[in-house]
């Protein structure tokens, strides 16, 4: 079984989260092992290998989000798995709405650091750019 420690956990972390402020697919993609699952709830059906994972930051994260700010702490890394809670705040490309997001990830990785299975429960608040402004 492979061992991942907190040093690789808070690294993969930060480059998901560096991935999702620059809006680039192809970053959080690669932080990806080919056949990996990730599912955005837990309800949702996997999304499964790189290109999948890919396409799912282009059409969301990557291209509708702006000024966007992500934090995470690490709860608990157990042989190769991770978890964390994380919190992230954008505005939408469209709208120009706040949104505050808050939410937990698990993640599981292999001997070289790529992630091969990715689950996140989360909770949004949105904000109308009207309501800040009175």
């Amino acid at each position: 079984m492979t061992r991942t420690s907190s040093g690789i956990f808070n690294k993969w972390l930060a480059n998901y989260g560096l991935a999702w402020e620059e809006g680039d697919p192809q970053q959080a993609a690669d932080l990806f092992a080919e056949g990996a699952t990730y599912r955005p709830t837990p309800f949702d059906e996997p999304l499964v290998g790189k290109e999948a994972i890919q396409g799912y930051w282009q059409a969301g994260p990557g291209t509708s989000h702006k000024e966007v700010r992500f934090s995470y702490r690490i709860i608990s890394v157990q042989g190769n798995e991770g978890i964390a809670h994380w919190e992230a705040s954008f505005r939408r490309v469209e709208s120009d709405n706040t949104v505050d997001l808050d939410g937990i990830l698990i993640a599981e990785f292999d001997d070289s650091g790529s992630c091969t299975d990715f689950k996140e429960w989360w909770h949004r608040q949105e904000t109308r750019h009207e309501d800040q402004e009175g």
